[in-house]
């Protein structure tokens, strides 16, 4: 984290500058078997392509609101870093009815038609794989991020000071993220080449810091498991080792 870092989207330009082949999210779902591993510079491309997405499809504008229903998920911790980059609000769990943009995962598609403006759907199913068919009233980000430009520039600079992100009830603005975010990573011991396990939901900040911003924030890389309920503790144990985890929240 360099002191000019003022919102997430800073952070990942900053650690695109220090060492871009590194990890940063290494995704698990227990559910399925699936392992996904995102270097700094692929993880950058996808927030790159989802932020065009967001101000040239959707045309999204800074101070907009975009509801996220989706859990811990390579996607959703890009997603959070692309409304950074754009300027609009992610509201984590946000009622999609008071929402300017909506985007759903798969079991939550009902309910993200509340929304009346834009709305996009993940599958998250392993590989990003697209829906058999898209969803009625949806667009599938699966189908409609490929084409999306590599380099994202905001039509209008993003202000750090702004309301950036919502979550169980708590409000933060680009700078109270990376200034939580930095002092959740030194109560939590982390720094450059560190490697947190984390089995925490994305519906608190507690899940958000670990799951992403503050291992962002702190050079450290994070392994994020799904239904990790479904593990023994043996397998536990085997990831920790051959993920070479220096630190675990569940």
């Amino acid at each position: 984290m360099n002191a000019s870092d003022r919102t997430p989207a800073d952070l990942l330009v900053s650690a695109l500058k220090a060492d871009p082949s590194r990890p940063l999210v290494t995704y698990y779902d227990d559910a399925t078997g699936e392992r996904v591993e995102l270097s700094v510079a692929t993880f950058a491309n996808w927030v790159a392509k989802t932020a065009n997405l967001l101000q040239d499809s959707l045309s999204a504008e800074p101070g907009e609101r975009v509801a996220l229903l989706l859990p811990a998920h390579w996607q959703t911790a890009v997603w959070l870093v692309a409304c950074s980059s754009v300027g609009v609000v992610a509201d984590v769990g946000g009622d999609p009815a008071g929402a300017d943009h909506v985007v759903a995962g798969p079991d939550r598609l009902e309910e993200g038609r509340a929304c009346t403006g834009s709305r996009v759907a993940l599958s998250l199913a392993p590989l990003g794989r697209r829906f058999p068919t898209p969803p009625p009233g949806y667009d599938d980000y699966a189908v409609e991020v490929p084409s999306m430009g590599d380099l994202f520039v905001p039509y209008a600079p993003v202000d750090p000071g702004a309301p950036a992100l919502a979550v169980g009830g708590t409000e933060l603005s680009g700078t109270g993220i990376v200034e939580r975010a930095a002092a959740d990573a030194r109560e939590l011991g982390l720094a450059g080449g560190a490697r947190l396990l984390s089995g925490l939901a994305y519906d608190a900040w507690e899940g958000l810091s670990a799951g992403l911003y503050a291992p962002l924030a702190s050079g450290a890389s994070v392994v994020l498991c799904r239904n990790l309920d479904r593990l023994s503790p043996e397998g536990l144990a085997k990831r920790v080792e051959s993920e070479r985890i220096t630190g675990t929240v569940v």
